[in-house]
């Protein structure tokens, strides 16, 4: 194995780890904290003439305030639609039509809905260093395979370290995300 595809394989277990990282983000997003965001509906899908459209691509989505969010659709014919679609999406919010707008009040948590949510944030950080640590171990092997077939013993030791300096960074993040996450639901 040359020291390019070498190379190319740390580029794409880079690669690997750093969407583990961006998934786990975008999940621990989904995770309501008891503040109204507007990321808690963009992904509920509405029915459109005939195929189903982001909610925030038919409708204006926002905070009017910390626990309320807003929704003001483009077309008035699309106020059922959407509110069908909310109640669907099972949110654990009552949606509230008032005929030009649909509003989502959102409830404080409770301490034992608070704990449930940074278990389940946690859940989300272990399921990326999982994605993380295999990728870890396929590069592993990559080395090692490369070290049987006349790789440089030398070079490989090396890359070995870094791969786990690698992913000790990348474990450092998905834990700093969930602390983040936590932070955020416990507080009050």
């Amino acid at each position: 194995m040359t020291q390019e595809e070498m190379d190319q394989h740390f580029k794409e277990a880079h690669e690997e780890m750093t969407h583990a990282i961006e998934h786990l983000i975008h999940e621990l997003g989904k995770i309501r904290t008891g503040k109204a965001s507007t990321s808690m509906v963009n992904e509920i899908l509405v029915p459109y003439y005939g195929s189903p459209t982001p909610l925030n691509q038919v409708a204006n989505v926002n905070t009017t305030d910390a626990r309320t969010i807003a929704i003001q659709p483009w077309e008035k014919t699309m106020i059922g639609a959407i509110e069908k679609a909310i109640f669907e999406a099972n949110l654990g919010i009552t949606p509230m039509n008032n005929g030009e707008q649909i509003i989502l009040g959102i409830p404080p948590l409770t301490e034992e809905r608070r704990k449930d949510l940074v278990k389940q944030a946690k859940n989300l950080g272990e399921e990326a260093k999982i994605s993380i640590r295999s990728t870890r171990h396929k590069l592993m092997e990559t080395i090692k395979k490369a070290v049987k077939d006349h790789y440089p013993e030398d070079l490989g030791k090396r890359r070995e370290a870094q791969v786990q300096e690698m992913v000790n960074e990348y474990s450092g993040k998905a834990d700093h995300a969930v602390e983040i996450k936590d932070a955020d639901i416990m507080t009050v």
